[in-house]
């Protein structure tokens, strides 16, 4: 049996969607969900095979939701938006469905699915759509971050960010309610983040302009900076010449 979760915030796409499935014998629909936060659990207690899924929804995008799971699963996108990341998607996720999906269009994505499949193709499907993720998430604005937390998901809007360290495989996101871990790079959020806003001042710290209180000279042209919240992080030569630039010193 062929394991599946449907995610959308639109019941009536989750219908005809469901309505397709159950005309396959050898599918299993194990969960249906109305957002990315039902989703992502739902993904990660039953592990399926396939997932269809919303990009456009409230609260997590498909695009937020892909980013916590821990084993990415094989996935076609389901979207009425035919925009810019649907193309970049076509070559590496399984397929994409634009609303309202036809009974056909359907089938040809779940028979994508099924070649790649039986090939021992899927796998290869999964990580590849990963990371196809990651490269798409990169080129887009970042307006908040999305960090799991034990078993919560928490959404970060960039304006409480106090500053960004990086910390091994991981990111450190210093806020005013703590500090969250991201799986994520320094240069991706480097070049996610307002650079007007944020200033890579150091290898290992991205620095949030209005959160500067004092930049003093250390030795070898390094600064260290002080923060309104009385932290403290490095700045090197390059980061200040950067940094220098941003606020018109």
């Amino acid at each position: 049996m062929i394991k599946t979760i449907v995610i959308d915030d639109e019941p009536l796409a989750r219908m005809i969607i469901m309505e397709y499935l159950k005309q396959h014998a050898d599918i299993e629909i194990v969960a249906e969900c109305g957002d990315g936060f039902e989703g992502a659990k739902a993904i990660q207690l039953h592990q399926p095979d396939l997932v269809f899924l919303d990009i456009q929804m409230p609260k997590l995008t498909g695009f937020e939701m892909l980013e916590i799971v821990d084993d990415m699963p094989n996935v076609i996108f389901t979207t009425a938006f035919d925009e810019f990341a649907i193309k970049a998607f076509e070559k590496n996720a399984i397929d994409y469905l634009l609303k309202p999906i036809s009974k056909d269009r359907f089938e040809q994505g779940l028979a994508k699915f099924r070649n790649a499949h039986s090939s021992n193709g899927a796998t290869s499907n999964a990580q590849q759509t990963s990371a196809k993720v990651n490269a798409i998430t990169e080129t887009e604005s970042l307006e908040r971050i999305v960090v799991k937390n034990g078993a919560q998901i928490k959404i970060i809007p960039v304006q409480q960010v106090n500053f960004l360290e990086a910390y091994d495989d991981y990111v450190k996101i210093h806020t005013k309610d703590g500090v969250f871990l991201k799986n994520k790079t320094m240069s991706s959020f480097e070049k996610q983040l307002d650079q007007k806003q944020f200033v890579r001042v150091h290898r290992s710290f991205i620095a949030k302009v209005d959160q500067l209180a004092k930049i003093e000279p250390m030795e070898k042209e390094s600064y260290i900076a002080t923060l309104l919240t009385g932290e403290k992080i490095n700045i090197s030569k390059s980061g200040y010449a950067r940094l220098k630039q941003i606020i018109g010193l």
